[in-house]
């Protein structure tokens, strides 16, 4: 199991969900990702993406205009 982390900080919707999935396609099972973001929508597609696709979301955290998304790849 790796840790990874995908900047997406300044690109809009729906940029960071499509480079989120282009980035976990290169992962293992187990692996977790953390994607840096600015774009609030990401705050609600990102954890929508994960629901559909399953994978887990770890956690969320938004620092003023920051937002961080920690997820597992799952099966």
């Amino acid at each position: 199991m790796s840790r990874n982390e995908f900047d997406a900080r300044r690109m809009l919707c729906p940029m960071p969900v499509i480079r989120t999935q282009e980035k976990v396609e290169t992962l293992q099972v187990g692996d977790t990702l953390t994607i840096l973001c600015t774009d609030p929508g990401a705050i609600h597609d990102i954890p929508a993406w994960c629901r559909v696709n399953g994978h887990e979301v770890l956690d969320i955290t938004q620092k003023e205009e920051e937002i961080s998304i920690r997820l597992r790849v799952c099966e």
